[in-house]
């Protein structure tokens, strides 16, 4: 086998076709140069070089090798150079899940600050529910995921990010129920507006229901937190959103917000990692910015 630093010396000589000045190049002495040819041309079983006076000349055969050898390094060059703008953050890929609800009101803005630190990273976005978005980040279809908590899976890394406080919200149709507190059994008979089925926020409020002794049956089943405010703030019921993700219509006085005899139990959001796998650079700055 031939070692890659007869290659290096082999490319450099050619090009400078003089020995001395292939040896001054590569800071080595002109014996090692001509002992790396002569091991390299008794390796290949051909000459290489043409030995003249003034310096060497490549053979038919060296020509031929020349153009291998040239594009080899030059990819092989090309590669360091993406490696370190990968290091640097200068150019890479990150790969994102999380609920469309996630997205909009807590992912967002840790987004656009690593697009500005980082404009060179390209950001590829999905979204689902919290279910899909775990079993992507476990089949590698992406890097990192944005999770309603909690989620045991030995598979995954957990890391709390922040935490999520539920409420009952009204427009001004209903507004007469929020001057006094309501019991589960009266808000169960409410028409009530929810997450479409199966995401982590209808399971959550269904199981508050269930261990209170009340199945529901939702009037409305929507498919994003936007929806769920308009339909309340239109009089059609009573929606089932967080607070933090309604705070300008609360604020403004187009939603109002029912006071309960039960209280809602928190709930967390986490960023979910594979316990197997390392982070890329690019997903590592995020995860930084995230943690921040």
């Amino acid at each position: 086998m031939i070692n890659l630093e007869w290659y290096r010396i082999f490319l450099h000589t050619a090009k400078c076709r003089n020995l001395t000045k292939a040896a001054q190049e590569l800071h080595i002495t002109q014996p090692s140069v001509s002992y790396a040819i002569k091991q390299m041309e008794e390796a290949v079983g051909l000459k290489l070089f043409h030995r003249q006076s003034k310096g060497v000349e490549l053979t038919e055969e060296g020509r031929t090798l020349f153009d291998y050898v040239e594009q080899s390094f030059a990819m092989l060059d090309s590669g360091q150079k993406h490696l370190l703008n990968l290091k640097q953050l200068h150019q890479g890929e990150i790969r994102i899940g999380a609920s469309d609800s996630l997205i909009k009101h807590l992912l967002l803005p840790q987004l656009n600050a690593y697009h500005k630190q980082y404009p060179g990273i390209r950001i590829r976005l999905s979204h689902g529910k919290t279910g899909d978005i775990t079993r992507r980040l476990k089949e590698g279809d992406i890097d990192c995921a944005i999770v309603h908590l909690p989620i045991e899976d030995s598979d995954l890394t957990i890391h709390t990010l922040a935490t999520l406080e539920d409420c009952f919200v009204v427009g001004e149709d209903f507004r007469e129920w929020t001057n006094r507190s309501i019991s589960t059994k009266e808000l169960a008979e409410l028409p009530l507006i929810f997450l479409s089925p199966g995401s982590s926020t209808r399971v959550s409020i269904e199981k508050w229901f269930a261990a209170q002794g009340f199945a529901v049956n939702p009037d409305i089943e929507l498919g994003n937190i936007d929806l769920l405010a308009e339909f309340a703030r239109l009089g059609y019921g009573v929606a089932f959103i967080s607070r933090s993700f309604i705070q300008d219509e609360l604020r403004s006085g187009t939603l109002f917000e029912l006071t309960l005899e039960e209280p809602l139990p928190p709930r967390s959001i986490g960023l979910a990692v594979r316990r197997d796998m390392k982070l890329s650079v690019a997903a590592e700055g995020f995860v930084q910015i995230l943690h921040r």
